[in-house]
């Protein structure tokens, strides 16, 4: 039996959306490639665990999530993403309208937190529930509550407009 059995699948249906999350979560789209692909090395040495465990996304998202971290933590220089490429290929009516907006999301997260980012990506852009993220990151339910209250603060700090608009509900 291979014990990569299934793994394949999983990245080539799942895949999309975790570099989404790799993307907002660095706010780059190189360093969300390496992210991810750091995050599936180490899924990939214990897809037989991970596997048979039911969440693999979960699973997943909770290494580039600690991946993150530790880049931060070794890391003491404030990161302020650069204009990626791919921002202004998107096609429709009102294209520098939308990569002004994508560009303030971008900065405005970048002014979290690791925890917090972490936080706010997991509710309102994966829009899982407070305790679903509370076990991807591996804290009380009361503490992924004060981590949103406290990033939404910075945020309407740091970018009122895109709250009134509704970029970040």
């Amino acid at each position: 039996m291979d014990r990569y059995a299934g793994f394949d699948e999983f990245v080539q249906a799942r895949g999309a959306a975790l570099s989404r999350t790799a993307f907002l979560l660095t706010g780059s789209h190189h360093l969300a490639e390496d992210l991810l692909q750091q995050a599936l090395a180490k899924t990939a040495v214990h897809w037989p665990r991970v596997s048979k465990g039911g969440n693999p996304e979960g699973y997943v998202r909770r290494a580039m999530i600690n991946e993150r971290t530790s880049w931060w933590r070794r890391r003491k220089v404030i990161e302020v993403p650069a204009v990626d490429e791919a921002l202004g290929r998107e096609q429709g009516p009102d294209q520098a309208e939308s990569v002004v907006r994508r560009l303030a999301v971008l900065h405005a997260l970048a002014t979290l937190a690791p925890r917090q980012r972490a936080a706010v990506v997991l509710r309102y852009f994966e829009d899982l529930t407070e305790p679903q993220i509370a076990e991807e990151l591996g804290c009380s339910v009361g503490t992924v509550k004060s981590q949103l209250h406290d990033a939404m603060n910075r945020l309407r700090a740091v970018a009122p407009a895109m709250l009134a608009e509704g970029a970040l509900k």
